[in-house]
């Protein structure tokens, strides 16, 4: 039956209806997807087209505190290739080796690989600027430059332990590089392009270069200068004594902040591979522990005078042995030192006494003094691979672990714990906790972040027995066994240590770790210095071997630091031996035979130029020098040059 032309209409009308909805509904999604979702997509796309060779972030500078350089970044450029983008890979290897110096079939291996991206190596990576521009020349297909950065210390093995050292791939592996890695490194950027699923590129896309954010720069509390100093003792030390190992530490006593830290074996961080492991892998100053001997003795004064168990003009009789609970402990020098005060008992470092003031407090309060100067624990120190150090446990202190434990034995301690526990006890009784990190600045601009603050961890003494310690100290290098320590101009305070090393479970009868802590000026410290010497050769005193160590660090630090030279220091006791400090004649105007009739010779003659009267001399009339020194003196038979005036010249 036909339909009729009303229902054919009809049909038509509702298919136009239908017809003309989806048409809509294609115009809507079509519409929706071009200007709503479309970029979306687009993104989308993009990001799967989209491959990125990355450009190393610039690695933040060490510097001292005083802003010179440590440790910087230097421009390193490193060759990647695209192996999909290359149109001609023996061509590109062959071109490639000859620039780089390194086999064709080696590139050309890596160039071939089915990989997104590849750097070629050995020789591809870190490369000179000069090989860089060539390669860049070479416009080469698929053979990209990015910049890479390479870590310098223009320094060489200056701080080495503290600064530590970074990896390959710019990460820091030990000391501060490592410690402070996370802010020291930046954030990387890259160099991005659009390429194909075979990885060939996009007809008509461009490169897109996203720059690196640089790390943050690091300021120290080191100072290079003391730093240099300490290292350049270190190493006389090492061959005039041939020891296992040899540490310092320089530390401003009123905030804990580090002025230098050094050890031997050294190292060189940007050529740490070269060392052997252990060479790099310990920062002895705060890795080592040992027994420190009479260094700790300072600790057992500190708490014998706050408790005031002890008075300095009490007098004490040292038979050279003192018995406890059966055990004879004896003082090093043999026959004792009779009768003394325990003034002179410090000076002497006597055993005997200071087992005297142990017994006196008590084990409960020598022990909270030790915990308190912060031995047991670690300082918190802002550098990797602290120890602890070992102390008795309470349980286990008998009568004669107390008698030990006073005098320095049988305790194990670190040089970092050692010497901030004796910069609490000589700057008004206030124990910081040790820092080197001192500020954080924006590599862009130079503007400070972050200040590294000073942490007061506790008073541990008060003021006034700080004092009596440090005058005491002060008279150990004038009048006792620190005498090697003084240094003529400068009131210096300080104590020895010689202590038996522990090998296998038993003290050595020939091995020693000989050391000497001392600080300056001794009524206002600036700074203090330890030193620790183990087992050197020959004679093993920390009186004859460490206290002269700690003398030349501390002259020559004083003097840089511009601290003057003053004339109310304690006199020094001289014994058979030592070499005295004599003040030098003012000899212009006088004529050799006057010299050699007239005057004590103290010292030795030097001379320069032609004539029978002296016109100029060094040193300068009333310059203190040690006994024997020598003095140059400017012969001419003309008149005197004046102070000030200019030198003859030598013939």
């Amino acid at each position: 039956m036909r339909a009729s032309n009303v229902t054919v209409r009809r049909r038509l009308f509702a298919a136009l209806i239908v017809g003309t909805f989806l048409f809509l509904a294609l115009v809507v999604r079509l519409a929706y997807v071009q200007i709503w979702v479309g970029p979306e997509l687009s993104d989308k796309a993009e990001d799967s087209w989209r491959r990125d060779i990355k450009v190393t972030a610039k690695r933040g500078e060490i510097l001292d505190r005083n802003g010179d350089r440590l440790a910087y970044n230097v421009s390193s450029p490193t060759v990647v290739a695209v192996p999909a983008q290359i149109k001609d890979p023996k061509a590109t290897a062959a071109k490639l080796a000859a620039v780089l110096q390194i086999s064709e079939e080696t590139v050309y291996k890596q160039i071939t690989v089915r990989k997104a991206s590849v750097y070629i190596k050995p020789g591809g990576r870190k490369i000179t600027i000069e090989k860089a521009d060539e390669i860049r020349d070479l416009q080469l297909p698929g053979i990209w430059v990015t910049e890479d950065n390479k870590r310098y210390y223009p320094f060489g093995g200056l701080a080495a332990h503290v600064l530590g050292f970074t990896g390959d791939y710019n990460q820091g592996l030990t000391g501060i590089e490592l410690k402070y890695d996370n802010r020291l490194t930046g954030i990387d950027g890259s160099i991005s392009y659009l390429s194909d699923a075979a990885g060939k590129l996009m007809p008509g896309s461009t490169d897109e270069y996203k720059e690196p954010l640089a790390g943050m720069n690091l300021q120290l509390t080191i100072d290079s200068h003391i730093q240099s100093i300490m290292e350049r003792e270190l190493d006389q030390a090492m061959v005039k004594y041939q020891p296992n190992h040899v540490i310092a530490i320089a530390m401003d006593p009123n905030n804990g902040e580090i002025l230098a830290m050094g050890s031997r074996p050294g190292f060189e961080p940007g050529n740490y591979k070269n060392y052997p492991v252990e060479n790099y892998n310990r920062n002895l100053p705060i890795w080592m522990t040992y027994e420190p001997g009479s260094t700790f003795k300072i600790i057992t004064l500190a708490a014998a005078l706050e408790e005031k168990k002890i008075s300095l003009t009490e007098g004490f009789h040292d038979p050279g042995a003192i018995e406890v609970a059966g055990a004879r402990l004896r003082c090093w020098k043999r026959g004792g030192h009779g009768s003394e005060t325990f003034l002179q008992v410090v000076e002497n470092s006597c055993n005997p006494g200071f087992v005297v003031m142990g017994q006196r407090l008590g084990k409960e309060k020598l022990f909270d003094y030790i915990y308190n100067f912060g031995f047991g624990k670690k300082t918190g120190i802002d550098l990797g691979g602290e120890e602890n150090g070992i102390l008795f446990k309470p349980s286990r202190v008998g009568p004669v672990e107390l008698a030990t434990t006073s005098f320095g034995q049988g305790v194990s301690v670190t040089p970092i714990q050692q010497i901030s526990a004796v910069s609490a006890a000589i700057n008004g009784g206030r124990l910081f906790k040790p820092h080197v990190a001192k500020a954080w600045y924006k590599p862009e601009t130079g503007d400070v972040v972050e200040t590294v603050n000073p942490e007061l961890v506790r008073q541990v003494i008060s003021p006034e027995t700080s004092r009596m310690v440090r005058e005491t100290l002060e008279s150990v290098v004038a009048n006792g066994t620190g005498r090697n320590a003084f240094v003529d101009g400068y009131r210096v305070g300080g104590k020895t240590g010689t202590a038996q090393k522990v090998i296998n479970g038993r003290y050595s009868s020939s091995e020693h770790i000989v050391s000497f802590i001392g600080f300056a000026p001794a009524d206002d410290p600036k700074v203090v210095i330890y030193a620790a010497v183990d087992n050197p050769q020959g004679i093993q005193f920390g009186g004859l071997i460490a206290a002269p160590l700690v003398k030349n660090i501390m002259q020559d630090t004083l003097q840089y630091m511009k601290i003057p030279p003053r004339k109310d220091q304690m006199e020094r006791k001289y014994v058979y031996g030592d070499k005295r400090i004599v003040e030098v004649p003012n000899l212009v105007g006088m004529t050799l035979t006057d010299i050699y009739e007239d005057l004590n010779m103290n010292f030795q003659l030097a001379k320069s130029g032609v004539g029978r009267t002296v016109i100029n001399q060094v040193p300068k009339p009333g310059t203190r020098i040690e006994q024997g020194s020598t003095i140059r003196i400017y012969l001419s038979d003309t008149q005197p040059v004046p102070d000030g005036g200019a030198r003859p010249q030598v013939q």
